[in-house]
């Protein structure tokens, strides 16, 4: 039976169950998963790169490495040699870089394969991360496809970090590092922790944990010294312990540590036998000691990987869309969902960037993924981020967890995002009450979530400027403009409109609240607010950007470079905070000047020399990342506005140049996975206009999935019930969703008898329905047909 490809190019297609299948080892660049179950995680590239933490990736690493993309050399590592040739290579590509006979790479939901061929010796290396337990599993199959028997002998490596990364000052960090070996384990502590300890001290706390590492096969040899496996100037591809077969068994605490074990495996000629290692922490060598117990036998690992499988299977199954756009369906139906959860919200850690920390908008954000599969989860991510706002009603630009320092400064769009996903959620699931739920500040001091809300309405307030626009302070959404208001009188357009937006949609949450006085307040905000947007913003052919401390304007037509702004256009729709001929103005704007041929880019044309009133943002090189790139997150953001004014056409030919799975059909120039989003795409400014990059650790992907099932799909949540208002292509003739929605289940199709521009009738269980808002009783399923004309 024929294997289903969908989208192959040269280095790889998608298979059918959606995973992604990498053809070898060569991608443009390294091609990654980012495995995580909310507390461990790891990142593995199909060369076999990559590195691990628990909890939090730069405070809490386990195994060392250091970004380069171009060699990609930093991993965790197993070697197979066979004894009597003498010969020996690695399951993955790295480190020993041998010429395969056969590469393969298979990123699914929660775990890797990498299988290779080499000298007749087959291996399948899968590693994934056990739902309940804090550490790995690296699962070896191995086969001998050979005529005759063959003696081989394996070996793991990889180094110790325990704690801080990157582990620059290796010659310092080394020397509180503890190794031994008992009971076939090797085990690793360390004495120090750049972490504060009770006294607020640095440099004098311990690693809270122990590592260890373990097989289920016999141990023959061991190390935990660096230059006795690679010896005195050597390297991992030819590493001297694999030239004489054996290991020293050093451990202690004057090593430069790493992890290796050596056990021994027979095979006769077509003879397939398994070995397990695993990789992990715990705070207790008891425990440690039944981990190992369990995960010896192999039928409690297969138990593991079966119950993460079911795990992302019983996540995608929540909400299903089928389309006539396969692109779509594997993008909304699974690889969207899990970049945003086991990334974006679980590991917060990639290969472009290891962060490790909560950002405030930044997961609040991302949790809106949630909505659709568990809203509970949002609610609890809102929960976490209002346990860090301060009594005066700021809040963290971004905090770590396990320290729990984290960084208050004058960026001004942070707190907005709280009354965003609050709004969201309660939308989604009328869960008035959680209004009420007292929640404490980080400082001092406990109050319901309602008065943590009303509070960021209030500093915006007392944030405006004497012509009634937001102060831009340290940076709005963008952090690189972060120049613009330093001396608080710079303004916002763009925050204008957000605060407009938010303010707008939480009118109906004052009348459940019966809070009068604050809706009349906000009220006459908004009034104020959009007269001055009108006054100060509009610029002719599109609202500027932002104004200077000194009063020059960002994003105008007087500007000689950063001309017209993505975003402010955007929300102008968004927020409908203006009149229709301006929105419309605006948009075509953005079709004449910012659209290009990977999507909108952020602003144009880029900026070419650095300007100290703007910041960051123009020194960049130009075309690069937010100076003139396709960023991801503000094009979603445009390809609303576009589904907003009615431009349906013209918003799917966007998505096509925006999708992640059709820009991977050139490979070469646009390098990056096709499976997941990135943050940024090079715009026409840059040689490398179309080259992706910054992906899976970004925040557009759940803002993709928002736009595309709410909006363009048009099923989205109302307050009175579900409403159902397509706007898919004339061409499409049929969708399918299946959507969870206040504890009932709608199986909606959607039939598109004409040039799907309106809605012809709904019916709900056989029964035709005037409103394409459907209320619903909890626990039901409801079946739907709705046909378009």
């Amino acid at each position: 039976m024929k294997k289903e490809k969908y989208f192959e190019t040269e280095y790889g297609y998608f298979g059918a169950d959606g995973s992604y299948i990498i053809k070898g080892h060569n991608t443009p660049k390294p091609w990654i998963n980012v495995i995580s179950n909310g507390k461990y995680g790891i990142v593995v590239s199909q060369t076999g790169g990559g590195f691990s933490w628990y909890i939090h990736s730069n405070f809490n690493r386990i195994t060392r490495w250091f970004q380069d993309l171009i060699k990609d050399d930093w991993g965790k590592y197993i070697y197979i040699k066979e004894k009597k040739s003498g010969k020996y290579w690695s399951t993955s590509y790295q480190p020993t870089k041998r010429r395969y006979d056969y590469y393969r790479v298979k990123h699914s939901f929660g775990y890797s394969d990498i299988v290779s061929r080499f000298d007749d010796i087959e291996s399948k290396y899968t590693i994934f991360v056990p739902i309940d337990y804090s550490l790995e599993v690296w699962r070896v199959r191995i086969k001998n496809n050979s005529t005759r028997k063959r003696k081989l002998s394996l070996y793991t490596y990889f180094e110790w970090c325990l704690g801080d990364a990157p582990d620059n000052h290796r010659e310092f960090f080394k020397t509180f590092i503890e190794t031994e070996f008992k009971k076939d384990i090797i085990f690793a502590t360390k004495r120090l922790w750049n972490l504060k300890n009770r006294k607020g001290e640095h440099l004098n706390r311990k690693w809270d944990y122990i590592a260890y590492h373990f097989s289920n096969s016999e141990v023959i040899s061991y190390d935990t010294e660096k230059v006795n496996f690679i010896g005195r100037y050597g390297d991992l591809n030819n590493p001297k312990a694999l030239k004489e077969g054996k290991l020293k068994r050093c451990i202690g605490k004057w090593n430069d540590p790493i992890g290796s074990l050596h056990i021994d495996l027979d095979l006769a000629s077509e003879e397939e036998k398994e070995v397990v290692f695993v990789l992990g922490l715990d705070s207790e060598k008891k425990n440690i000691y039944k981990i190992k117990k369990y995960f010896s036998d192999i039928r409690n690992v297969d138990k593991e990987l079966d119950k993460v499988k079911k795990f992302w299977e019983n996540i995608f199954a929540q909400i299903e869309v089928k389309t006539s756009d396969k692109s779509i369906d594997l993008l909304l139906n699974k690889w969207l969902k899990y970049q945003a959860i086991s990334c974006r919200l679980w590991a917060r850690a990639a290969y472009y960037q290891q962060s490790g920390a909560y950002g405030f908008r930044d997961q609040l954000q991302d949790s809106q993924i949630f909505l659709t599969i568990n809203p509970n989860l949002t609610k609890e991510q809102i929960r976490l981020h209002t346990k860090h706002q301060f009594n005066d009603g700021r809040v963290y630009h971004w905090w770590h967890p396990i320290s729990e320092e984290g960084l208050k400064n004058n960026i001004s769009d942070n707190l907005l995002w709280l009354p965003f996903l609050v709004y969201r959620y309660l939308i989604e699931t009328k869960d008035f009450k959680f209004l009420d739920e007292k929640i404490k500040y980080v400082d001092k001091g406990k109050e319901s979530l309602y008065k943590h809300c009303l509070k960021t309405f209030n500093v915006v307030l007392s944030r405006m400027s004497k012509r009634y626009l937001p102060l831009i302070g340290g940076g709005d959404w963008n952090d690189g403009l972060n120049a613009v208001g330093t001396l608080n009188k710079g303004e916002s357009i763009w925050l204008g409109f957000f605060f407009y937006y938010i303010l707008d949609k939480w009118q109906k949450i004052f009348d459940y609240k019966k809070d009068k006085k604050n809706k009349e307040k906000f009220k006459k905000v908004m009034k104020k607010l959009k007269n001055s947007l009108i006054k100060y913003g509009w610029d002719g052919k599109w609202f500027i950007r932002a104004i200077k401390d000194n009063g020059e304007l960002i994003g105008s037509t007087k500007c000689k470079e950063g001309k017209i702004f993505l975003n402010p256009q955007s929300w102008a729709v968004l927020s409908n905070a203006v009149d229709k001929k301006f929105q419309k103005i605006a948009m075509e704007s953005v079709k004449k000047y910012l659209v290009k041929s990977n999507g909108p880019v952020l602003f144009y044309p880029a900026y070419t020399v650095p300007d100290e009133n703007i910041g960051y943002l123009t020194r960049y090189a130009p075309g690069v990342r937010e100076n003139g790139g396709v960023y991801f997150h503000a094009a979603c953001w445009a390809l609303w506005a576009f589904l907003e004014t009615g431009e349906k056409e013209y918003a799917y030919k966007l998505y096509k140049k925006l999708s992640p799975i059709l820009s991977g059909k050139k490979p070469e120039k646009y390098q990056c996975e096709p499976y997941v989003t990135p943050g940024n795409i090079d715009g026409p400014n840059s040689p490398f206009y179309g080259k992706g990059g910054w992906t899976w650790y970004t925040g557009s992907a759940a803002w993709f999935y928002t736009v595309l099932l709410n909006e363009f799909i048009g099923i989205k949540p109302e307050w009175d019930g579900l409403k159902i208002e397509p706007k898919i292509p004339s061409k499409w003739k049929k969708v399918y969703v299946k959507r969870y929605f206040r504890n009932s289940i709608f199986n909606i199709k959607i039939i598109n008898q004409g040039k799907a521009k309106r809605i012809a009738k709904i019916i709900v269980d056989g029964k035709e329905v005037e409103t394409n808002i459907l209320s619903c009783e909890k626990n039901k399923v409801y079946n739907v047909e709705v046909y378009l004309k």
